[in-house]
């Protein structure tokens, strides 16, 4: 008997996205599925809409306009299948996307998140800046896509069709299991906006679940090519959640060990800054510094909360970490692409057996 999907997309005043999306998802091939609009308090007439044209959506309704995180725990507690698909409402959907998730979801009762392959709406050549063939990330909590690391998107041509363990899933299209939050905890509403998604699966590591891309399935996203990468907003809450995030979920030992170069690069990006009159940047960082110094009572209460759930340890969760610093990889050594990543970590030839199952690609069954 094939599991229910309940595929929730959330809009905020996004009715322009709401046709394409919506005729798509209600296009998929898959049988038993049902199709959510979740709104975020949109004030324009979204809601009216969805619900004249397309009555076989259902419609969940926030109340206020607080944030992914917020919102998507709302649709956790409220639909019943056994697997939720968040999904961003300006994205367009092959028929058969869902099929290839929820085979390989239905092979391994471990694994807690998918996402699809996806690429660029308006240049579908390419990988879209914020999925990618999913998310990794270093040591030091700077993440990266197989397709896009920092401001270098590369062209699709088969090089990452692998249907592997990845860090973590995008938050325009991840594929979740119900049950998996039970024992990883919902997303962090603290976090607000940005590496929401990388927490939550994060935790579902920590909760001995696994993470997977299959690029079988694919999407094409609007949303990540238009990131205004400069605004103080988006440097704010990277740097802010980036260090927050780590500071909750490393064992003591890795949060000195890691934390503390994540924060003295933070200090180097804020002194560059200075030098070259760039004060939108110097400002963010240091308002998320001081953030983070100002909330460290509930940083130790989230900490403690995480830490009392966890069932794996660093040691199981670092190999699917990449072990050098993606920032000196980029700008230092000008390695620029995820294939060359993994060439140079594998030439480093270093005696590190979580950096050598990172390179070769650890599987499921390591965890």
């Amino acid at each position: 008997m094939r599991p229910e999907v309940d595929i929730v997309i959330l809009n905020h005043n996004g009715k322009r996205f709401l046709d394409e999306c919506l005729t798509t998802v209600l296009a998929s091939t898959y049988p038993k599925k049902q199709v959510y609009l979740l709104d975020n308090a949109s004030t324009d007439d979204d809601v009216a809409y969805v619900r004249e044209k397309y009555p076989d959506v259902k419609i969940i309704q926030n109340p206020n306009n607080n944030g992914y995180c917020a919102a998507y725990n709302l649709a956790f507690d409220v639909c019943p299948g056994e697997y939720i698909v968040c999904l961003n409402n300006d994205v367009s959907v092959d028929a058969g996307w869902l099929e290839p998730m929820v085979n390989l979801a239905e092979s391994d009762q471990r694994i807690g998140a998918i996402q699809p392959k996806v690429l660029a709406y308006h240049q579908p050549t390419h990988f879209e800046y914020a999925g990618g063939s999913g998310g990794m990330i270093d040591v030091y909590g700077y993440p990266f896509l197989r397709g896009r690391i920092f401001t270098h998107i590369e062209e699709d041509k088969g090089q990452y069709d692998d249907i592997v363990p990845i860090f973590w899933a995008s938050g325009a299209t991840m594929f979740v299991r119900k049950s998996a939050l039970e024992d990883s905890g919902n997303l962090d509403e603290t976090i607000v906006h940005h590496m929401d998604e990388i927490d939550l699966c994060w935790r579902l590591r920590l909760a001995g679940y696994t993470i997977y891309v299959q690029p079988e399935a694919t999407i094409k996203h609007i949303g990540g090519g238009t990131i205004t990468t400069k605004s103080f907003a988006k440097i704010y809450w990277n740097h802010r959640n980036s260090l927050y995030m780590m500071l909750k979920n490393y064992s003591f030992k890795n949060v000195i060990k890691y934390v503390t170069v994540h924060v003295l690069l933070d200090y180097v990006v804020m002194l560059k800054s200075l030098l070259t009159f760039d004060f939108t940047t110097l400002r963010a960082v240091a308002s998320a510094h001081i953030w983070l110094i100002a909330n460290t009572g509930l940083i130790v209460k989230k900490r403690k909360e995480v830490q009392l759930k966890r069932k794996m340890s660093d040691s199981r969760i670092t190999p699917y970490m990449y072990h050098g610093s993606i920032v000196f990889a980029f700008f230092i050594r000008k390695i620029n692409t995820f294939s060359k990543i993994k060439k140079f970590k594998k030439d480093e030839n270093k005696p590190n057996t979580s950096s050598l199952e990172w390179a070769n690609g650890a599987s499921a069954g390591d965890i």
